[in-house]
């Protein structure tokens, strides 16, 4: 039995390899950049790769065996008809959101994005939002600069994505620029004749001095089985700034994991928002790297479970420099028979000496047959810092559901009114107003 399970995790990653193979070689928008050797040094790490169990400590309790019995088929080409009316925005006014940069099934859409210089005629010259075959020259070898880390793979899904690397969605901010408005990153799976597998990829760079607020965001057309491998990377210069919400909104059908890679320079500040929403089963792995000392990192994460949901978020802050400055708190609103996890990881080095790192997790189970598990971890070498950690599991209480009820609410609305106050802290924390809204309601929905 263990030899059957072996070789078909073993044919799931070999057929999507040599599907990522088709790819490359159908698509050449990275052409340009010479990057056949990562490809093939990705795949060559996929294939010497063990499909996750269980039984590995860092998936213990995200049990991946479903996604195994799926025939997933990754597009060869861009052939989605989708418009722009069959996609529910994360907010009810377009136009919080106007600078829009869309891929689907990825591979970008011109067509449904807002980027162009014509329709934005003031954004800064020099600044480039769009896909890698249009990145100015000028840009491209810091491009290839940042992408060839992806060298080193560590991790097999990341490495999958590589070796599909055919495009990506690319986001320049030139020194000292400030833009103004907010980026709407926008990766849509569309349905296809068979379960479809998108690999998009995102790269972030905010040079020194500049300031970017970015709203990563995924969503699917129609609620159809689907595996998203997302990677997004992230380089934040010295003394820049750069506001990232990520939100996950897929299906209840669809199969999400994701990797975020942040690089933070001198005194730079990055502060992240993390809302996860749908998804049968969602992993974030959130990595963030500190290059320079005095950097101020903010991690906030709302994961939201429902049904049989699983909701996965690991963490890491990895202090190697003196002077940095983490607040981390995640929150997780669990219902029915979902699951949450959470296990956020802070490492500081012994040249990071006057670190100043605090992270809390934060639970509320709705019933009794709701779970989480949660493991705040800090490791510390450093002999002069300060650091906390903790966490909490609670319920609704019952003498607050009577307080609102003997004040003329029903049972439900004042469960919906305790849930959005739990949320609320996260939520109100971000820098659109419009996708905190919509936000609010969809959590006091599923409450």
């Amino acid at each position: 039995m263990m030899n059957t399970q072996v070789a078909s995790r073993e044919m799931f990653l070999n057929d999507l390899v040599n599907q990522c193979g088709k790819l490359g070689a159908t698509n050449n928008e990275s052409s340009a950049y010479g990057w056949q050797h990562l490809r093939d040094a990705a795949t060559q790490y996929v294939l010497s790769s063990s499909f996750p169990t269980v039984k590995d400590e860092e998936w213990r309790f995200t049990d991946l065996s479903a996604v195994l019995q799926i025939p997933f088929h990754i597009p060869q080409s861009n052939q989605s008809t989708v418009k722009l009316a069959d996609i529910i925005m994360p907010v009810k006014n377009k136009a919080d959101l106007p600078l829009r940069l869309v891929f689907v099934n990825g591979f970008y859409a011109p067509d449904l994005s807002t980027v162009e210089s014509s329709v934005f005629p003031n954004l800064p010259i020099d600044f480039y939002a769009g896909n890698l075959s249009n990145v100015p020259e000028k840009y491209q070898g810091r491009i290839s600069d940042v992408l060839s880390k992806h060298r080193q793979q560590t991790e097999v899904f990341t490495a999958l994505n590589t070796a599909g690397l055919t495009d990506s969605a690319v986001v320049f901010v030139p020194a000292n620029m400030s833009i103004d408005l907010p980026i709407h990153l926008l990766f849509l799976t569309a349905p296809g004749a068979s379960p479809t597998m998108s690999q998009p990829h995102c790269l972030v760079i905010a040079e020194p001095g500049s300031n970017v607020t970015l709203v990563e965001d995924y969503a699917t057309i129609g609620n159809v089985a689907a595996f998203t491998n997302a990677v997004t990377d992230v380089v934040v210069g010295e003394n820049a700034t750069v506001n990232h919400v990520r939100l996950q909104r897929e299906g209840g059908e669809v199969v999400h994991i994701g990797k975020s890679a942040i690089e933070q320079s001198r005194n730079s500040r990055y502060t992240c928002h993390a809302i996860s929403l749908g998804g049968k089963i969602s992993r974030h792995n959130l990595e963030v790297f500190q290059r320079g000392e005095a950097t101020e990192t903010t991690l906030n994460g709302l994961s939201v479970a429902f049904g049989e949901q699983l909701s996965d978020t690991h963490s890491l802050i990895d202090f190697n420099h003196p002077h940095g400055t983490s607040r981390q708190l995640h929150k997780c609103i669990v219902g029915n028979k979902a699951r949450a996890v959470f296990n956020g990881k802070v490492f500081v080095r012994k040249a990071a000496q006057l670190t100043d790192a605090g992270q809390l997790s934060r639970n509320l189970l709705l019933s009794p047959r709701a779970r989480v598990d949660t493991k705040p971890q800090l490791e510390i070498v450093a002999d002069n810092v300060k650091c906390s950690h903790g966490a909490t599991v609670s319920q609704l209480e019952d003498d607050e559901l009577f307080y609102l009820q003997s004040r003329g609410l029903d049972l439900e609305k004042s469960r919906y009114l305790l849930i959005d106050a739990f949320a609320a802290e996260m939520l109100n924390q971000l820098p659109i107003l419009g996708v905190a809204k919509m936000l609010s309601t969809c959590v006091a929905i599923q409450g």
